[in-house]
């Protein structure tokens, strides 16, 4: 049995518990040994994103404690995991001490298709959604990590999909987190072109790995096009199953 620990991201523990709780029976449904840990907080990607390095480094040092002795820590959050892998030895280039963990927690911290695909070997969870699906490949999971075909070989294994071709698939929806806020307008522009796209791929549902991605592509829709929806992976690939609580 693998033992992993899990690390819920700030916008899915407030916004999205249905999604956290997801990733969590997913993992035990393919045989993981999930714990949550529970003095985790924030990695520390929001103040850093705002330029508060102090603030963002005593984030980061907290969560290196509380992740230290774990074998893998897997993040339903490509944002978070690119914060934790590329952003953290950067904050502590000048602290030797600091950087060596760092380093060392980089290579065992997972977005949830990476650590599904890369580690555990696995493409079909079980999953069933009869219908066509688009995937909006989030900025952070495909340029931060990489980590571009393993959500797409989860969806395309699900029972009853048909993935199809999203035209602009890779280009940012508009949330960047604070972007959206201080470019309200350019951030509104940016996510009605990918719902446009979503639209026109003729796709009955849009999945995405990042959760700030999904509040704002569905926000969008449910003011505009309430009949379609966007879904976490994690809730995507719990449908059809028992025990799921969403």
């Amino acid at each position: 049995m693998n033992r992993v620990s899990l690390f819920i991201p700030c916008l899915m523990d407030v916004l999205l518990p249905a999604t956290a709780e997801n990733t969590l029976w997913l993992l035990r449904k393919l045989g993981c040994d999930p714990a949550y840990p529970e003095g985790q907080t924030c990695c520390g990607l929001m103040p850093f994103n705002a330029g508060h390095r102090k603030a963002a480094r005593r984030l980061a040092r907290h969560f290196m404690e509380v992740f230290d002795q774990d074998e893998a820590v897997v993040c339903p959050s490509g944002s978070c995991v690119n914060m934790v892998r590329n952003r953290y030895a950067d904050l502590f280039c000048d602290e030797p001490d600091w950087l060596r963990r760092a380093e060392a927690i980089s290579g065992r911290t997972y977005e949830l298709s990476e650590y599904l695909v890369d580690v555990l070997g696995v493409e079909s969870v079980g999953a069933a959604y009869e219908g066509k699906v688009a995937y909006h490949e989030s900025c952070n999971l495909v340029y931060g990590l990489g980590v571009t075909e393993q959500p797409k070989k989860l969806i395309r294994a699900a029972k009853g999909t048909e993935l199809v071709p999203m035209d602009r698939a890779d280009v940012c929806c508009g949330f960047g987190g604070e972007f959206s806020h201080h470019y309200s307008q350019i951030s509104e522009a940016m996510v009605a072109d990918k719902v446009e796209a979503y639209i026109e791929s003729g796709a009955d549902l849009l999945v995405t790995g990042e959760p700030g991605c999904l509040l704002n592509i569905g926000g969008y829709l449910s003011r505009h096009h309430p009949h379609k929806r966007a879904v976490h992976l994690a809730d995507f690939l719990m449908s059809g199953q028992a025990g799921s609580p969403a």
